[in-house]
This record gives C-alpha cells, sequence and structure tokens, in this order.
C-alpha cells in the first residue's frame, strides 16, 4: 500500500504592477496535512528564466526538505512568463510536482505571448507543451509529473478545505499579497 502523501509545499507569485521588471516575490506555504508548519520565500525574475532553479534552492536548503512529499504550484508560470520546468524540478528533487489551474488556461493566447513578445519565449513554450493539456482533477486542472492524476486528485480533494484550491496554495497566495501590497486581495 502506498504510503498517504501529507507534507506539501504550496507556491504563488505575488501580485506585480504591469510595468514592473525586475524580481517578484514567490512564497512557499509548507503544510503537515492541513496544518500550516512554515513558510518559505525568494524571488524571481519578471518574465525570466530562473523559477525552477530557485524553487529547487529554496526547498533544497530549507529544514522542510526532509518531509516534502509534493509540491503544489499555482499555474505553470511565476512572475508573468517565467515558467517552471516541472520535470526537472521532479527529477533533482524527487518529489512529485502539480500544477493547478481553476480554470482550463488560453493556451492559444500563451504561446502567442511567448512566441511573439517575450525573450526566450520558444524554449518557455516548449515546456508548456511538454506538459500536455491539463487534465481535470477533483475541480480543478492540473499538470502533474511524479504522481498519477489518481493520487493528484485524492491529494487535492484531502487538501481543499476552503474551496476549490488546496490550503498550501490558498494560503501562498494570501501571504504572498499581503506581504506585497500590504493586505491580501482576491479570491484565493
Amino acid at each position: 500500500m502506498a504510503r498517504r502523501i501529507s507534507h506539501v509545499i504550496g507556491f504563488d507569485d505575488a501580485p506585480f504592477e504591469r510595468t514592473h521588471r525586475g524580481d517578484v516575490l514567490i512564497v512557499g506555504a509548507v503544510y503537515a496535512g492541513t496544518r500550516l508548519e512554515g513558510v518559505l520565500s525568494g524571488k524571481v525574475r519578471r518574465d525570466g528564466a530562473n523559477s525552477t532553479r530557485v524553487l529547487i534552492d529554496l526547498i533544497a536548503r530549507s529544514r522542510f526538505r526532509a518531509h516534502a512529499q509534493a509540491i503544489l504550484l499555482q499555474g505553470i508560470a511565476f512572475a508573468g512568463f517565467n515558467v517552471v520546468d516541472i520535470h526537472k524540478l521532479h527529477a533533482v528533487l524527487m518529489i512529485p510536482v502539480i500544477v493547478v489551474a481553476r480554470k482550463q488556461p488560453d493556451f492559444a493566447a500563451i504561446r502567442r505571448a511567448l512566441l511573439h513578445r517575450v525573450p526566450g519565449g520558444k524554449r518557455k513554450w516548449a515546456l508548456i507543451e511538454r506538459l500536455g493539456p491539463m487534465e481535470p482533477a477533483a475541480g480543478v486542472y492540473v499538470q502533474r509529473a511524479g504522481i498519477s492524476l489518481e493520487k493528484t486528485a485524492e491529494l487535492i480533494k484531502r487538501l481543499a478545505v476552503n474551496g476549490a484550491l488546496p490550503e498550501p496554495l490558498r494560503t501562498a497566495h494570501l501571504i504572498a499579497g499581503g506581504v506585497t501590497v500590504g493586505e491580501s486581495r482576491h479570491r484565493a
């Protein structure tokens, strides 16, 4: 019998102005079951290419690394189009990675933006394309590495206590907004 996943880190980025260039805060909410155990934070470049490395460093150097059993990401990219390579993240840390979205993204619009307006967009689009379409699971849409769809749905159901999003993502969203603009806003 496979062990139930209980220690999860959920990451989201902080809000930023459209005109902002430079680094954007990302926050990781560390959970044991449905209890918040800690917070991780770092910065990634707006529309950059360092999100995978930053996530690997944050998790690998943290005291929470030894117990982490899954990584949840609020979307495939942080800080605009700083696309996370979830296969590399999984391969380096040997932890399942799940990208979560409330609704199916407009991949045609994302592709156009990446290929025509974002530096390194072709490489970033290839990362997204490699993941394939998002799959419905427990009321949200997911992409995943290192975990089955069935186990993903079970994990999301267990952690989605106050809405459709799992608590680690909801909490990371609230903290990132609160720290950046003084209070959390928008639905989490």
